[in-house]
């Protein structure tokens, strides 16, 4: 695996892979890297014939300072994982390499609703910061594919808006979001919990199946909601949300639809630290 700073090496180098190898695939991330990102280099090999990454912790999505200084890096580790998962080239670049006139947003990206609701109203600004390193980094990398992990579900959503928009085609691929054995989505966070929160924290998942088997037994919405919030606090989380969205708008559902197929998102604090999580029933069920 080749590590390259500079935007100029990586232009050559990616030049070179597409020269001998054919179609790129690029894995963004902001490294504390787990067995969920290895799974989307894993995807994105068989999508593609060389596989780009990306380390880069971008201060520009982090709306609380203190979360943005509480960020594991690990790169010895994330560099030896990329390896053997056999990347073959990772983008290490600085902010000043990102962002040289500075991390000011150039201009505001168009995302309309899909930034007022669920992480855009508990996070303001933080997917501008989002599509502003993102669309860098398509610049800079130059990519066939690009593969995003479903756990993050509104990003993946905003990105799809973002690829719309810019005049190089990319096309977009979506990873399931890797579990531990307990259930709890895989996340660098997870790292940051007492052990006894650990023990707590699957709880959001066994709750986002709770509101998917309601679905189907066509328990209202907002008792679904109203229930999982009051199941979270009583274990000890406090929750941003717990809802039940339209998988393409994220405007909340209203009343239970049988053509419907919400998507069940969780957001709740547990020792201090935010974890989210989502749930889609698959589309034979829906």
């Amino acid at each position: 695996m080749i590590l390259v700073h500079l935007p100029s090496d990586l232009a050559h180098q990616v030049a070179r892979l597409k020269a001998q190898c054919g179609r790129v695939g690029f894995v963004p991330t902001m490294g504390a890297l787990h067995a969920g990102h290895i799974s989307l280099i894993h995807q994105a090999k068989q999508a593609a014939d060389a596989v780009v990454a990306s380390i880069f912790v971008n201060p520009t999505q982090f709306n609380d300072p203190a979360d943005f200084a509480k960020y594991p890096i690990t790169l010895g580790s994330d560099i030896r994982q990329l390896a053997q998962a056999g990347c073959d080239l990772l983008f290490l670049p600085s902010v000043e390499t990102m962002y040289p006139s500075g991390t000011s947003l150039g201009r505001p990206y168009p995302l309309g609703r899909l930034e007022q609701l669920l992480e855009g109203a508990h996070r303001p600004g933080h997917f501008q910061g989002v599509c502003q390193v993102v669309d860098q980094l398509l610049d800079y990398v130059q990519p066939n594919l690009m593969v995003l992990g479903k756990k993050d579900y509104q990003q993946c959503l905003v990105l799809q808006h973002l690829v719309g928009w810019r005049t190089q085609p990319v096309e977009l691929l979506f990873g399931e979001t890797s579990r531990e054995s307990d259930g709890l989505a895989m996340s660098s966070r997870n790292r940051r919990l007492s052990d006894g929160g650990r023990q707590k924290a699957p709880l959001i998942y066994t709750t986002l199946q709770k509101m998917a088997q309601g679905w189907k037994d066509r328990i209202h919405p907002q008792t679904l909601m109203r229930e999982a919030t009051q199941q979270l606090e009583a274990a000890g989380f406090a929750p941003d949300y717990a809802v039940v969205a339209h998988p393409s708008s994220l405007e909340l559902v209203e009343d239970y639809g049988a053509e419907l197929a919400p998507v069940f998102l969780i957001a709740a604090h547990l020792d201090g630290v935010r974890l989210i999580d989502n749930f889609a029933l698959p589309a034979h069920t829906r």
